[in-house]
């Protein structure tokens, strides 16, 4: 009896570790295609004609937008000038003991180059779920369901999915100006990766939680 329980407890260790095997692999490919997915979307560039144009928020320091979201703006400014929409939708709140919201100072940004503030719309937000699902609204309700998306290549992909599930069709635009370039990209690309594939999987709404619950 001890010889055939120790042959039934090798072979059933060694199911275990099939599976625990197989998961692991299942997991990697789910990664490596989800990566893939990402690199693709941040290159892709495709401006089309849209009722708004989306910068997600990125940090400020009093009041003045920090080169990453200057970059967005600048994009966004472009787009705008080319007539590819006619209202620019800022987003992004403030941490404690700013001055100024990320929206607030995107929209000083870009009234100083020369936008009147009437085709300017704000939202706020910490995170990107949160900047997009309270943009979603406003812009609905004016018929602006077709968006551009302008930020970082990075970023890009999650932006679009998140966009769509909350009633948005997006277009990526990723700014090309971005300060964040080469092997400095790599812990971005990471990062939005691993965000990308637990969004699918639980939900960007709860992944927004999670963070926030976390933060």
């Amino acid at each position: 009896m001890g010889i055939l329980a120790t042959i039934a407890g090798l072979r059933l260790l060694r199911f275990i570790l099939r599976v625990v095997t197989f998961m692991v692999l299942v997991v990697l490919v789910y990664l490596v295609v989800t990566a893939v997915q990402v690199w693709m979307t941040g290159r892709r560039y495709e401006p089309t004609a849209a009722g708004a144009i989306v910068v997600m928020g990125a940090a400020q320091y009093n009041g003045v937008p920090s080169p990453d979201l200057a970059s967005r703006l600048d994009e966004a400014e472009t787009l705008w000038r080319q007539h590819y929409a006619s209202t620019i939708m800022v987003t992004g709140s403030k941490e404690r003991g700013d001055i100024s919201t990320e929206a607030q100072a995107s929209e000083r940004f870009l009234v100083k180059a020369g936008i009147p503030s009437g085709d300017i719309l704000e939202a706020g937000g910490s995170n990107t779920w949160q900047n997009l699902s309270e943009a979603a609204p406003a812009l609905l309700r004016r018929g602006d369901g077709t968006v551009l998306i302008a930020t970082d290549p990075f970023h890009e992909a999650r932006s679009l999915a998140i966009a769509s599930s909350v009633g948005l069709h997006g277009y990526p635009t990723p700014t090309r100006t971005s300060p964040i370039t080469g092997l400095s990209t790599i812990p971005f690309y990471a990062k939005e990766t691993v965000g990308v594939a637990l969004g699918r999987i639980i939900g960007f709404d709860r992944l927004s939680q999670l963070h926030s619950s976390l933060g």
